[in-house]
């Protein structure tokens, strides 16, 4: 009983020491090393998926309780399915069984659940299941909880780039001329969402590995080294005190 005591009073702690004024908007996460953290214990790497799975449920309650307003989770890259097929099996049934057990409580915390990538090149009961949580939590307005599945940094700017040079092919010379960041930026699958302000990568690993190439140009970067399994409300309570230490100067003094 003393244990659990001093564990809750120390996570109060932690959020007492946060500046909940200045929490950031939009945090993103690669959520890596599932599969090194069975490996350490001798379990099978799915094993290590689903404990992922149940960090994201942690994960997403704690940003919710903290007023956090976007939270990108890279799930599954366009790489990965070079991955083993019984791996690959498993983590499209993934999206299945996190909705089929956390949707209710994400339309109770208010959440609203969104997705970036290739959607349609998913298998049918994965679409299914991620339009399902889409549709039941459309019109939630508190933490918009985004997956990236089958998603690629690099793959989404060409696919933006098919869409401007459709969208512009009969232009002159001058109003291709005028097309701006800005407005490059609403042909990405991120156009409704707002840059990252921090992003996290776990175990340890300090690349972003294709993810969100255009959208981090000006984030701050965390790289912690617990395997995604073992991140906790407590590590993401640091990580963005850690932020709040930062002076954000997007390229000026």
């Amino acid at each position: 009983m003393f244990k659990k005591f001093r564990k809750n009073d120390d996570k109060q702690m932690q959020h007492d020491a946060l500046d909940l004024q200045h929490i950031p908007e939009h945090i993103a996460i690669i959520m890596d090393g599932n599969g090194r953290w069975a490996k350490q214990r001798k379990m099978p790497r799915i094993k290590g998926h689903y404990q992922g799975m149940e960090t994201i449920k942690a994960i997403t309650r704690a940003a919710s309780d903290l007023d956090v307003k976007y939270l990108t989770l890279y799930a599954f890259s366009t790489e990965n399915w070079s991955r083993p097929q019984e791996e690959i099996n498993y983590i499209m049934g993934l999206p299945v069984n996190f909705l089929n057990t956390f949707l209710p409580e994400l339309i109770e915390k208010n959440v609203k659940v969104e997705t970036i990538g290739f959607m349609d090149e998913l298998p049918t009961k994965t679409i299914q299941a991620i339009e399902e949580a889409k549709l039941k939590t459309a019109d939630n307005t508190g933490l918009t909880l985004i997956f990236a599945i089958n998603y690629g940094g690099r793959a989404e700017v060409m696919n933006g780039i098919h869409q401007v040079i459709k969208q512009y092919k009969n232009a002159s010379d001058s109003e291709i001329d005028q097309l701006s960041e800005k407005e490059f930026s609403r042909y990405l699958m991120t156009s409704e969402f707002p840059d990252p302000d921090l992003l996290i990568r776990t175990s340890g690993e300090q690349r972003i590995s294709n993810f969100l190439i255009w959208q981090l140009s000006y984030s701050e970067f965390i790289f912690n080294e617990k395997m995604w399994p073992e991140f906790s409300e407590e590590d993401l309570t640091a990580c963005i005190k850690t932020y709040q230490s930062r002076q954000r100067r997007f390229g000026g003094l």
